[in-house]
């Protein structure tokens, strides 16, 4: 599974929950997070790993942050080789978190057998969702922090969204994407 989103959408905490629940379920989960280099040193934080602290201490996860080092697409340029070795080492459930990206960084979604793009309440509204880009190629639109004060903004963006995904040509005649 590919995950992307906007910087501060929530997609490691939403990894660690998830991961958590497939461990308990008996599957291996790998996770491969990517973070941004910085244009200036060429270093990068890879602190994904610190926000999955529940999931990194799972012995049926393995959590393997990598920089971008340049590369744009949301990846690094191994990825899809590590997807592969994940697998190869028996790993049932690869999920692969994408640094914070836009519009048109999408790779992942070449690499991964669903990509899902998680958004926060306050991703924008209907015209945001009618670009092209990103959304026209996410197979599921999970509207993310969806709790408290913002369920009302999440309830409002999950309908704007379901709209904006109609209008959108589909990719498969077998699955039509969900929010």
């Amino acid at each position: 599974l590919g995950l992307s989103g906007p910087p501060g959408a929530g997609k490691s905490t939403f990894i660690e929950c998830f991961g958590k629940m497939l461990t308990e379920r008996q599957h291996k989960v790998s996770v491969l997070a990517v973070d941004p280099s910085s244009s200036t040193s060429g270093g990068s934080l890879l602190g994904d790993k610190t926000r999955m602290t529940e999931l990194s201490r799972d012995m049926n996860a393995y959590i393997r942050p990598s920089p971008t080092s340049g590369t744009l697409g949301g990846v690094t340029r191994t990825t899809n080789e590590a997807i592969l070795l994940c697998e190869g080492g028996g790993y049932d459930v690869v999920l692969v978190e994408t640094v914070g990206v836009g519009q048109s960084e999408f790779a992942v979604a070449d690499m991964v057998d669903m990509f899902i793009l998680l958004l926060p309440p306050a991703g924008g509204d209907e015209l945001q969702g009618i670009k092209r880009g990103i959304i026209e190629v996410a197979d599921l639109v999970a509207i993310n922090k969806a709790d408290g004060d913002l369920v009302v903004p999440a309830r409002r963006i999950q309908a704007e969204y379901v709209s904006a995904m109609k209008l959108l040509r589909k990719r498969s005649k077998v699955w039509r994407p969900k929010v």
